[in-house]
């Protein structure tokens, strides 16, 4: 599953990568609408990719929970996947929410309401935030599956 879900994560930004380098040279190429339709698509991705990490981690943490009084074990297991997945909460937020502005001015921009160089800074804002989230999304994952093999391998020794 999470590689599955880091797979999402990566392709959302190669499609924000791609939407960007579109929105960049459109006015060369007549590529605007394809530049919107992998913008739209990929925000989608990004924030779909994001939510279900968050939900991951989530259920890895009852699973963790749960498996320490059914096992009668005790520990620091369930604080150290608490701990691992907490900046993922707002890191990853802060990039869905960077990505959804970004969109939306986007649509300002296309309707002449804003200048498209206030999309462009804000889209470029959203891939760093979107990079950062990446980052500490794998670190936890890492942090995450070495307490879950601790607790399976604690459940196989009892």
């Amino acid at each position: 599953m999470a590689a599955a879900l880091l797979t999402a994560i990566f392709a959302s930004l190669v499609g924000l990568a791609t939407a960007i380098y579109l929105g960049l040279t459109w006015t060369n190429t007549g590529l605007l609408s394809q530049h919107i339709t992998i913008g739209i698509f990929s925000t989608m991705i990004t924030l779909l990719a994001h939510s279900m990490m968050m939900f991951y981690f989530i259920g890895k943490g009852k699973a963790v929970k749960d498996a320490l009084p059914e096992n009668a074990m005790t520990g620091d297991y369930y604080a150290r996947i608490a701990a691992a997945r907490k900046p993922v909460f707002s890191v990853a937020t802060y990039a869905m929410i960077a990505t959804i502005i970004a969109a939306l001015l986007g649509a300002s921009a296309d309707t002449k309401v804003l200048p498209p160089i206030v999309h462009a800074m804000v889209a470029y804002g959203a891939i760093a935030f979107n990079l950062a989230a990446v980052r500490v999304e794998i670190d936890a994952l890492r942090a995450s599956n070495r307490v879950v093999d601790e607790v399976n391998r604690a459940i196989g020794a009892a």
